[in-house]
Protein backbone atom coordinates (compact mmCIF):
# COMPACT_ATOMS: atom_id res chain seq x y z
CA UNK A 1 0.00 0.00 0.00
CA UNK A 2 1.08 3.54 -0.79
CA UNK A 3 -0.49 6.75 0.43
CA UNK A 4 -1.23 9.42 -2.19
CA UNK A 5 -2.01 12.92 -0.91
CA UNK A 6 -3.95 15.49 -2.93
CA UNK A 7 -1.78 18.13 -1.31
CA UNK A 8 -2.92 21.40 -2.90
CA UNK A 9 -5.51 22.01 -0.17
CA UNK A 10 -4.18 19.68 2.53
CA UNK A 11 -4.23 21.35 5.96
CA UNK A 12 -0.83 21.56 7.66
CA UNK A 13 -2.07 19.50 10.62
CA UNK A 14 -3.06 16.63 8.31
CA UNK A 15 0.23 16.87 6.41
CA UNK A 16 2.08 16.60 9.73
CA UNK A 17 0.08 13.53 10.80
CA UNK A 18 0.78 11.86 7.46
CA UNK A 19 4.51 12.58 7.63
CA UNK A 20 4.77 11.13 11.14
CA UNK A 21 2.69 8.11 10.12
CA UNK A 22 4.83 7.46 7.03
CA UNK A 23 7.90 7.21 9.20
CA UNK A 24 6.17 5.25 11.98
CA UNK A 25 4.69 2.53 9.76
CA UNK A 26 7.33 2.80 7.03
CA UNK A 27 4.89 3.37 4.21
CA UNK A 28 5.61 5.30 1.03
CA UNK A 29 3.66 8.58 1.14
CA UNK A 30 3.55 10.73 -1.98
CA UNK A 31 2.32 14.32 -1.84
CA UNK A 32 1.06 15.63 -5.21
CA UNK A 33 0.48 19.35 -5.78
CA UNK A 34 0.80 22.04 -8.41
CA UNK A 35 2.88 24.23 -6.11
CA UNK A 36 5.92 23.47 -3.98
CA UNK A 37 5.21 22.40 -0.41
CA UNK A 38 7.59 21.95 2.49
CA UNK A 39 8.03 18.39 3.70
CA UNK A 40 10.48 16.76 6.07
CA UNK A 41 13.35 14.84 4.55
CA UNK A 42 12.47 11.19 4.99
CA UNK A 43 12.96 8.09 2.86
CA UNK A 44 9.22 7.34 3.05
CA UNK A 45 8.03 10.80 1.98
CA UNK A 46 8.17 12.20 -1.54
CA UNK A 47 6.72 15.10 -3.47
CA UNK A 48 5.53 15.29 -7.08
CA UNK A 49 4.91 18.73 -8.51
CA UNK A 50 2.47 18.72 -11.42
CA UNK A 51 1.60 21.48 -13.86
CA UNK A 52 -0.97 24.13 -13.00
CA UNK A 53 -4.46 23.40 -14.20
CA UNK A 54 -7.77 21.97 -13.20
CA UNK A 55 -7.58 18.31 -12.16
CA UNK A 56 -3.89 17.84 -13.14
CA UNK A 57 -2.99 16.55 -9.65
CA UNK A 58 -6.19 14.47 -9.58
CA UNK A 59 -5.34 12.93 -12.95
CA UNK A 60 -1.82 12.10 -11.80
CA UNK A 61 -3.03 10.45 -8.60
CA UNK A 62 -5.68 8.48 -10.47
CA UNK A 63 -3.14 7.23 -13.02
CA UNK A 64 -0.54 6.29 -10.42
CA UNK A 65 -2.57 4.78 -7.59
CA UNK A 66 -3.11 1.04 -7.46
CA UNK A 67 -5.60 -1.31 -5.90
CA UNK A 68 -5.25 -1.20 -2.13
CA UNK A 69 -3.64 2.24 -2.03
CA UNK A 70 -4.93 5.01 0.20
CA UNK A 71 -5.69 8.47 -1.21
CA UNK A 72 -6.07 11.50 1.02
CA UNK A 73 -8.38 14.04 -0.65
CA UNK A 74 -11.40 16.25 -0.08
CA UNK A 75 -12.22 16.08 -3.81
CA UNK A 76 -15.27 13.85 -4.32
CA UNK A 77 -14.79 13.34 -8.09
CA UNK A 78 -11.21 12.18 -7.39
CA UNK A 79 -12.52 9.87 -4.67
CA UNK A 80 -14.96 8.33 -7.15
CA UNK A 81 -12.13 7.69 -9.60
CA UNK A 82 -9.79 6.05 -7.09
CA UNK A 83 -12.52 3.86 -5.60
CA UNK A 84 -13.22 2.61 -9.14
CA UNK A 85 -9.58 1.44 -9.12
CA UNK A 86 -10.17 -0.43 -5.84
CA UNK A 87 -8.27 2.09 -3.74
CA UNK A 88 -9.82 3.80 -0.72
CA UNK A 89 -9.79 7.41 0.36
CA UNK A 90 -10.07 9.59 3.41
CA UNK A 91 -10.95 13.25 3.43
CA UNK A 92 -9.25 15.72 5.76
CA UNK A 93 -12.08 15.34 8.27
CA UNK A 94 -11.74 11.55 8.47
CA UNK A 95 -14.59 10.51 6.18
CA UNK A 96 -13.80 7.20 4.51
CA UNK A 97 -14.45 6.82 0.79
CA UNK A 98 -14.93 3.23 -0.36
CA UNK A 99 -17.21 1.11 -2.52
CA UNK A 100 -19.90 1.02 0.17
CA UNK A 101 -20.48 4.77 0.36
CA UNK A 102 -18.94 6.64 -2.56
CA UNK A 103 -22.14 6.52 -4.64
CA UNK A 104 -24.19 8.25 -1.95
CA UNK A 105 -21.46 10.78 -1.19
CA UNK A 106 -21.10 11.60 -4.88
CA UNK A 107 -24.87 11.90 -5.36
CA UNK A 108 -25.12 14.32 -2.41
CA UNK A 109 -22.22 16.41 -3.74
CA UNK A 110 -23.88 16.63 -7.16
CA UNK A 111 -27.25 17.51 -5.60
CA UNK A 112 -25.72 20.31 -3.53
CA UNK A 113 -23.83 21.56 -6.58
CA UNK A 114 -27.09 21.80 -8.54
CA UNK A 115 -28.74 23.70 -5.69
CA UNK A 116 -25.88 26.23 -5.67
CA UNK A 117 -26.08 26.56 -9.47
CA UNK A 118 -29.75 27.44 -9.05
CA UNK A 119 -29.00 30.18 -6.53
CA UNK A 120 -29.73 28.30 -3.32
CA UNK A 121 -27.44 29.32 -0.46
CA UNK A 122 -26.33 25.99 0.98
CA UNK A 123 -23.85 27.55 3.39
CA UNK A 124 -20.17 26.77 3.34
CA UNK A 125 -18.27 23.94 4.90
CA UNK A 126 -18.03 23.92 8.66
CA UNK A 127 -14.84 25.23 10.23
CA UNK A 128 -12.01 22.68 10.27
CA UNK A 129 -11.21 21.95 13.93
CA UNK A 130 -9.37 19.66 16.34
CA UNK A 131 -12.21 17.12 16.34
CA UNK A 132 -11.78 16.78 12.56
CA UNK A 133 -8.04 16.26 12.99
CA UNK A 134 -8.63 13.57 15.62
CA UNK A 135 -11.24 11.84 13.46
CA UNK A 136 -8.75 11.83 10.57
CA UNK A 137 -5.98 10.37 12.75
CA UNK A 138 -8.33 7.68 14.09
CA UNK A 139 -9.50 6.73 10.59
CA UNK A 140 -5.89 6.55 9.38
CA UNK A 141 -4.93 4.26 12.29
CA UNK A 142 -7.96 2.07 11.60
CA UNK A 143 -6.91 1.65 7.96
CA UNK A 144 -3.34 0.84 9.00
CA UNK A 145 -4.64 -1.81 11.44
CA UNK A 146 -6.71 -3.44 8.66
CA UNK A 147 -4.14 -3.31 5.86
CA UNK A 148 -0.65 -3.43 7.30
Amino acid sequence: MKIWVDADACPTSIKDILCRAANRVKIQTIFVANKRITLPINMFISFIQVDLGSDIADDYITQQCDEGDLVITADIPLAVRIVEKNAVGIDFRGTLYDKTNIGGISDMRNFMHKLRENGVDTGGPKVFNTKDIQKFANQLDKIFAQRI
